[in-house]
Protein backbone atom coordinates (compact mmCIF):
# COMPACT_ATOMS: atom_id res chain seq x y z
CA UNK A 1 0.00 0.00 0.00
CA UNK A 2 1.45 3.54 -1.08
CA UNK A 3 0.88 6.90 0.41
CA UNK A 4 1.57 10.24 -0.91
CA UNK A 5 1.72 13.29 0.98
CA UNK A 6 2.82 16.91 0.59
CA UNK A 7 1.07 18.47 -1.36
CA UNK A 8 -0.73 21.86 -0.94
CA UNK A 9 -0.72 25.24 -2.42
CA UNK A 10 2.50 27.21 -3.72
CA UNK A 11 3.18 30.16 -5.39
CA UNK A 12 4.61 30.18 -8.97
CA UNK A 13 8.69 29.66 -8.55
CA UNK A 14 8.08 28.19 -4.93
CA UNK A 15 8.92 24.58 -3.67
CA UNK A 16 7.41 21.16 -2.52
CA UNK A 17 8.40 17.87 -1.47
CA UNK A 18 6.25 15.25 -2.10
CA UNK A 19 6.31 12.04 -0.09
CA UNK A 20 5.19 8.50 -0.80
CA UNK A 21 5.28 6.07 2.12
CA UNK A 22 5.31 2.00 1.64
CA UNK A 23 3.74 -0.52 3.52
CA UNK A 24 5.78 -3.37 2.45
CA UNK A 25 9.02 -4.60 3.35
CA UNK A 26 9.72 -5.06 -0.49
CA UNK A 27 9.44 -1.51 -1.10
CA UNK A 28 13.07 -2.03 -1.79
CA UNK A 29 12.74 -4.14 -4.17
CA UNK A 30 10.72 -2.26 -6.32
CA UNK A 31 11.33 0.17 -9.05
CA UNK A 32 8.96 3.25 -8.19
CA UNK A 33 7.55 6.44 -10.57
CA UNK A 34 5.48 9.52 -9.88
CA UNK A 35 3.08 10.45 -12.23
CA UNK A 36 0.53 13.11 -12.30
CA UNK A 37 -3.09 13.96 -13.99
CA UNK A 38 -4.11 17.90 -14.80
CA UNK A 39 -7.94 18.40 -14.30
CA UNK A 40 -9.52 17.53 -17.89
CA UNK A 41 -6.12 15.32 -18.89
CA UNK A 42 -4.55 11.82 -18.85
CA UNK A 43 -2.09 10.96 -16.37
CA UNK A 44 1.08 11.55 -17.59
CA UNK A 45 4.57 10.61 -16.32
CA UNK A 46 7.26 12.71 -14.06
CA UNK A 47 9.54 10.39 -13.57
CA UNK A 48 10.83 7.50 -12.16
CA UNK A 49 13.84 5.80 -9.81
CA UNK A 50 15.25 1.87 -9.40
CA UNK A 51 15.00 0.15 -6.73
CA UNK A 52 18.24 0.83 -5.63
CA UNK A 53 18.33 4.33 -6.52
CA UNK A 54 21.02 4.62 -8.72
CA UNK A 55 19.59 5.53 -11.50
CA UNK A 56 16.58 8.20 -12.41
CA UNK A 57 14.49 9.41 -15.21
CA UNK A 58 12.37 12.55 -15.86
CA UNK A 59 9.80 13.96 -17.91
CA UNK A 60 10.77 17.15 -20.24
CA UNK A 61 8.72 18.86 -18.11
CA UNK A 62 10.52 17.98 -14.82
CA UNK A 63 14.27 17.58 -16.05
CA UNK A 64 16.42 20.52 -13.80
CA UNK A 65 13.34 21.45 -11.75
CA UNK A 66 12.30 18.06 -9.76
CA UNK A 67 14.35 15.29 -8.39
CA UNK A 68 13.34 11.81 -7.23
CA UNK A 69 14.94 9.65 -4.56
CA UNK A 70 14.28 7.36 -2.02
CA UNK A 71 15.26 5.97 1.59
CA UNK A 72 15.43 2.44 1.27
CA UNK A 73 15.31 2.11 5.24
CA UNK A 74 12.38 4.08 5.73
CA UNK A 75 10.17 2.51 2.84
CA UNK A 76 9.90 6.23 1.20
CA UNK A 77 9.82 7.69 -1.99
CA UNK A 78 10.28 11.18 -2.35
CA UNK A 79 9.91 13.77 -5.57
CA UNK A 80 11.64 17.10 -4.52
CA UNK A 81 9.79 19.94 -6.88
CA UNK A 82 11.43 23.54 -7.07
CA UNK A 83 10.33 26.25 -9.47
CA UNK A 84 6.97 24.95 -9.67
CA UNK A 85 4.68 26.82 -12.23
CA UNK A 86 0.97 26.96 -13.17
CA UNK A 87 1.23 24.28 -15.29
CA UNK A 88 2.70 21.52 -12.72
CA UNK A 89 -0.86 21.81 -10.83
CA UNK A 90 -2.26 18.25 -10.95
CA UNK A 91 -2.79 15.14 -8.54
CA UNK A 92 0.15 13.61 -8.22
CA UNK A 93 0.71 9.99 -7.96
CA UNK A 94 2.74 7.31 -6.88
CA UNK A 95 3.25 4.14 -8.38
CA UNK A 96 5.75 1.04 -7.81
CA UNK A 97 6.30 -1.66 -9.74
CA UNK A 98 8.69 -5.21 -10.34
CA UNK A 99 11.94 -4.92 -12.71
CA UNK A 100 13.41 -1.98 -13.92
CA UNK A 101 12.45 1.70 -14.00
CA UNK A 102 10.17 2.62 -16.74
CA UNK A 103 8.17 5.72 -17.86
CA UNK A 104 5.07 3.28 -19.23
CA UNK A 105 1.74 4.14 -16.48
CA UNK A 106 0.51 1.17 -17.83
CA UNK A 107 3.67 -0.84 -15.94
CA UNK A 108 2.86 -0.11 -12.82
CA UNK A 109 1.35 -2.64 -10.14
CA UNK A 110 -0.08 -0.61 -7.24
CA UNK A 111 -0.80 2.94 -7.22
CA UNK A 112 -0.80 5.26 -4.05
CA UNK A 113 -4.43 7.19 -3.47
CA UNK A 114 -2.87 10.82 -5.07
CA UNK A 115 -2.00 14.16 -3.58
CA UNK A 116 -3.00 17.52 -4.96
CA UNK A 117 -0.42 19.88 -6.10
CA UNK A 118 -1.71 23.62 -6.76
CA UNK A 119 0.72 26.18 -8.33
CA UNK A 120 -0.65 29.62 -8.01
CA UNK A 121 0.72 32.51 -10.56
Amino acid sequence: QLQASGGGLVQAGGSLRLSCSASERTFSTYAMGWFRQAPGKEREFVGTITWSGSRTYYADSAKGRFTISRDNAKNTLYLQMNNLKPEDTAVYYCAAKSGYYSVGLNEYHYWGQGTQVTVSS
